[in-house]
């Protein structure tokens, strides 16, 4: 239907057109070129490291994160429920055991006391996602971290120009990995970014994330994949990265707006506008619907695309996902903030591009929706 409001659709205003017609008549259009170079610096001190490795997508950036950690056969990694399964299946990959924890109920981000309880004398990491727009209470979990001697890995991919405590999210742990998809912050089509302080780790990133070549071309002492950025790519993260900061304060005044237009509407939560030590970016807008409500979260997003309202589920528990039931991962056990988050929520249409119109019939549409 023309006037069907897409979930997200990402805004391409800036350089993005100049940089990647220079791709095109330059030639340089693979994994070579100064766009890359540029953006691994850029995005790299935007978000507080060293360096920047930029790779195809968010989850290379997880697989290769895990792997150049050493992580493997023997070692178990901590990580949210509540997550995208990229998280999880980087892990069981690497022959590593994934351990879950459930979720804040407000912040919808893992919990650290949860976290610590997990610990044994087989952990080897954690791995930290920020969730939706809001950061992991990272003091915590990097205390913990500390005192056992553990690998952190800060997934940041929907923190983007987050802040924790006036830190960049994505600046925190061993390594940190980032996705540039359409509907991030700052978004080069699909892509992904890892981020690290060490010379040593960054040198290894480097390497697994282009077949392991040795000095000698065609030589190889190690087995890596192909995950490189093409220029093409890199050019339009540069342009996106240019307008972060705009992108950031239209992000938060969405929020508040969605806030505003929705804060009579009985029977849904709304996202925390904040939490201790940071300000939500509302990477994208979710609602959770009471427990009271005679319907679900699949049920009401049926009803909001009958009116031309796109939206998406909450992430899918991992502990209930059919593929690591199969392999017999996380028997018997229960999540409870995570199950009524995945079976309660949604988000609404949150990218860059909406304007203040469709925003304003997205909340008429939710409050058609609450009141049948």
């Amino acid at each position: 239907m023309a006037d069907f409001i897409p979930v997200n659709e990402p805004l391409l205003q800036g350089n993005e057109l100049a940089y990647v017609t220079e791709c095109l008549t330059s030639g340089w259009i693979s994994s070579e070129g100064r766009f890359v170079h540029g953006f691994e610096e850029g995005f790299s001190a935007r978000v507080g490291r060293r360096f920047g490795i930029g790779v195809s997508n968010g989850s290379d950036a997880l697989e290769l994160a895990v792997a150049a950690l050493g992580l493997g056969p023997g070692d178990d990694v901590i990580l949210p429920a509540f997550t995208i399964i990229s998280c999880a299946s980087a892990v069981v990959r690497a022959g590593a055991t994934p351990v879950l924890v459930d979720s804040d109920p407000v912040a919808w981000t893992m919990d650290p006391e949860a976290v610590r309880k997990k610990i044994t004398s087989r952990t080897r990491a954690i791995m930290a996602v920020h969730i939706y727009g809001l950061p992991v209470d990272m003091d915590p979990v990097m205390q913990l971290a500390r005192e056992h001697g553990l690998k952190l890995i800060e997934d940041a991919a929907e923190a983007i120009g987050l802040a924790y405590k006036g830190r960049p999210c994505g600046s925190f742990g061993d390594i940190s990995t980032f996705s540039f998809y359409a509907n991030k912050h700052v978004t080069t089509g699909e892509g992904g970014l890892v981020a690290v302080d060490d010379p040593a780790l960054e040198k290894r990133c480097r390497s697994l994330r282009n077949l392991c070549f040795g000095e000698e071309r065609f030589i190889h002492h190690g087995l890596g994949w192909n995950m490189r950025m093409t220029n093409i790519q890199a050019a339009i993260g540069l342009a996106q990265l240019e307008s972060l900061e705009r992108a950031i304060e239209r992000k938060k005044r969405m929020g508040r707006r969605y806030t505003d237009l929705m804060k009579d509407i009985a029977g849904i939560k709304h996202p925390a506008a904040a939490t201790a030590g940071a300000e939500n970016v509302y990477w994208v807008y979710g609602l959770v619907l009471d427990d009271d409500v005679p319907f679900d979260a699949r049920e009401a997003m049926r009803r909001l695309k009958a009116m031309g309202i796109d939206t998406r589920p909450f992430f899918w528990p991992m502990h209930e996902q059919p593929v690591f039931q199969t392999m017999g991962l996380f028997k018997g056990e229960r999540y409870p903030v995570v199950e009524r988050l995945a079976r309660r929520g949604f988000y609404v249409p949150s990218g860059l591009a909406l304007t203040d119109d469709q925003m304003q019939r997205v909340a008429d549409g939710v409050r058609r929706l609450m009141s049948r």
